[in-house]
């Protein structure tokens, strides 16, 4: 589940080094159990899926700010709740138009740090057991290397990149940054905000970007990049670390910050 590609300048030893790092990637998934994410949301843009995101509570949904890349305030921004299939009709599913987008004030096109967003729907969304939040992870400490959490989006699932109708899943293990930064992996690119997943040949792929990565039923990380080529075992997928980030989460989440 990444999805386009974009150059990140790295500066190594004083000098700038650009490196290819496309964004955000479910390759070598499973569909999921119908229904049995109900935090999961779709983020859309004129209608078309473009990111996975998170219900935090009846208002807001967080994702990767790169989700936002080249929209425009002429663009329609809504999150689909309650949805296991895009297009087929089901009771619980709902398409919610979206009040206001605060992406994280050190978010940039060019970046790959603070890769966040959230968005405040118009009016409250209709909880119930098809549509529920899902609490993120307060405590700023690192996730066990081999610990296996659960991915899931809308993205891509194969080389030829087919999306799928219906959400898909994926259990991944967790990789140490210090292996992941290694020159065969990232070599370096990988920052204390965020983490790594394995990725041999399961991985998240193009519309995966701003799912959770959920460990031990919190939210731990938010898909953000990894490989040009989605299950690129030397690329591991990347994710945000949301506790690094919890100061301007509940500064948002408190309505102390306007879009």
């Amino acid at each position: 589940m990444h999805s386009s590609v974009y150059f990140v300048a790295l500066v190594v030893l004083g000098a700038a080094v650009c490196a290819a790092q496309p964004r955000g990637r479910i390759l070598g998934g499973q569909e999921a159990v119908a229904h049995a994410r109900p935090y999961m949301a779709s983020v859309q843009v004129n209608g078309t899926h473009m990111c996975g995101g998170t219900l935090l509570d009846e208002q807001w949904v967080l994702s990767a700010a790169h989700c936002m890349d080249g929209v425009t305030k002429n663009d329609s921004v809504q999150v689909l709740l309650g949805a296991h299939s895009l297009s087929a009709p089901e009771p619980y599913k709902r398409l919610y138009d979206v009040q206001s987008i605060v992406p994280h004030p050190g978010s940039r096109p060019d970046s790959v740090e603070d890769d966040l967003i959230l968005f405040k729907l118009s009016q409250n969304a209709s909880l119930g057991p098809h549509v529920r939040p899902l609490p993120l992870q307060h405590e700023d400490k690192e996730v066990e290397p081999g610990t296996l959490c659960d991915v899931a989006g809308w993205g891509v699932v194969t080389h030829a990149g087919r999306r799928p109708d219906v959400l898909q899943q994926l259990t991944v293990s967790i990789m140490d940054r210090m292996t992941c930064n290694l020159r065969t992996y990232h070599d370096g690119a990988v920052t204390i905000n965020m983490m790594c997943a394995e990725s041999n040949r399961r991985d998240t792929c193009r519309g995966d970007s701003g799912s959770p990565l959920v460990c031990g039923d919190v939210v731990e990380g938010v898909v953000t990049w990894g490989s040009r080529v989605c299950g690129n075992r030397r690329k591991p997928g990347v994710f945000t670390r949301v506790a690094t980030y919890e100061t301007w989460l509940k500064t948002v989440l408190n309505g102390n910050v306007t879009a």
